[in-house]
């Protein structure tokens, strides 16, 4: 069977993109000296080894002239590395290494007129590379419409987790989401698939371009399907936050991720709350919420950061005020706490304040937030929004699409 593993550089070129934007000049282009003798090397090495990579520390020449130490090492096979160290530094970082075993670096010397000193080679032992320790913890199992995958990051290491499945026109696997984190524990789902037997993978990247063997699996997505909204109904509850600026409920579930949506007035009592019925008794799988896009609203402004979701399979719900926070599985009246929920922070790892394009995109294609598998069937919803992304006393949101089994 042919995995597509070269389809992945959109993830690479995102993670190279964010390391590069973050390194200073050090003013290794500064090249103006006449003094073309030759450096004399670096001495007194000593090697500190992490997982993939290794500091080396050394002492320098006793000359003004030397601009920087220079570093030449193979990560893998194929791939060649260079890494630089001011002359105003003592350690130089090499990393990227694919495996743990020994790898030879050579260090030079180089002046200000770009003259460099004779080779002086180092054997350095990086410890197991991050995205070697994660592949061991990575596991593959159904979920609603999909998959669901999860990994373990014990060292909170940025790693990319590919996943894969099987093209019966390609007749190969090929890629269906990749994401990059640095997330300690990794849970989420890939959905949009039938419920028939299909042939999953799950392999785990680095930046550098290494990968992981590929975990694969048969697997038959569960059923689910997108609960209609067009039997969607406003539930006129006392206790839920007075709505403003003509953005009433059903804005929320019309189709539309642009234009009008939720919003509450401002200056009410959190949490900022709405309720309404959804035809009839489901089991949620999941939601994909759709909140304000665009350079003024993404990760900003009034849009949902933490926030709750309850619900009730009774056909006269309580008018009950919610607590702005609560357990999983708190009953109050006859709603119960069916999940507690945060909104991702940038992918890019950017902070809110400082978003790219593809965070915006991110945000405006929906965000699905997987249901826990002990929230009771329901046909009544109420979101309780806690902590917003901007210091707005209010709350909006665009769109809600709720997945699920009929009961």
């Amino acid at each position: 069977m042919n995995i597509k593993k070269y389809s992945f550089p959109c993830l690479i070129m995102l993670m190279i993109i964010g390391a590069v934007a973050c390194k200073k000049n050090n003013g290794f282009n500064a090249v103006i000296s006449e003094d073309t003798s030759k450096p004399l090397p670096v001495s007194n090495i000593k090697v500190d080894n992490f997982n993939g990579g290794a500091n080396i520390t050394y002492n320098l020449p006793n000359s003004q002239n030397i601009l920087y130490v220079l570093a030449k090492y193979k990560i893998n096979d194929n791939t060649d590395r260079e890494t630089k160290s001011s002359y105003y530094q003592d350690t130089v970082v090499v990393e990227g290494f694919a495996k743990a075993k020994p790898y030879q670096v050579t260090l030079y010397t180089v002046s200000r007129a770009n003259v460099m000193s004779d080779p002086v080679t180092v054997t350095v032992n990086p410890l197991t590379p991050v995205y070697s320790v994660v592949r061991p913890s990575v596991n593959l199992t159904a979920d609603f419409s999909g998959v669901n995958i999860t990994a373990e990051n014990p060292l909170k290491k940025q790693i990319g987790i590919v996943v894969l499945s099987y093209n019966n026109n390609t007749k190969s696997l090929e890629i269906e989401d990749q994401r990059f984190t640095k997330d300690p524990i990794i849970n989420y789902s890939v959905t949009g698939f039938s419920s028939t037997q299909r042939q999953f993978g799950v392999y785990v990247t680095d930046r550098w371009g290494n990968i992981s063997d590929t975990l694969q699996k048969a697997l038959v997505p569960l059923a689910e399907e997108a609960v209609d909204k067009s039997k969607f109904s406003v539930l006129n509850l006392n206790t839920d936050s007075p709505i403003d600026f003509g953005w009433t409920l059903p804005y929320l579930w019309d189709g539309k991720q642009d234009g009008n949506g939720w919003h509450t007035r401002y200056g009410v009592a959190l949490p900022y709350s709405c309720s309404f019925g959804i035809g009839k008794t489901y089991k949620l799988s999941r939601f994909v919420l759709y909140e304000r896009t665009g350079d003024q609203y993404t990760y900003k402004f009034a849009n949902p950061k933490v926030f709750a979701l309850w619900g009730t399979n009774s056909s006269t719900p309580t008018d009950v005020q919610l607590p702005v926070t609560a357990a999983e599985g708190t009953v109050i009246g006859n709603w119960i706490n069916l999940g507690n929920f945060r909104f991702p922070d940038p992918p890019s790892g950017s902070l809110p304040t400082a978003i790219n394009s593809s965070d915006n995109d991110f945000v405006k294609n929906g965000v699905s937030f997987k249901m826990p598998s002990a929230a009771p069937a329901v046909k009544y919803l109420r979101i309780a929004v806690s902590t917003v992304w901007g210091n707005e006393a209010a709350a909006h949101l665009m769109e809600f699409t709720p997945y699920g089994t009929p009961q």
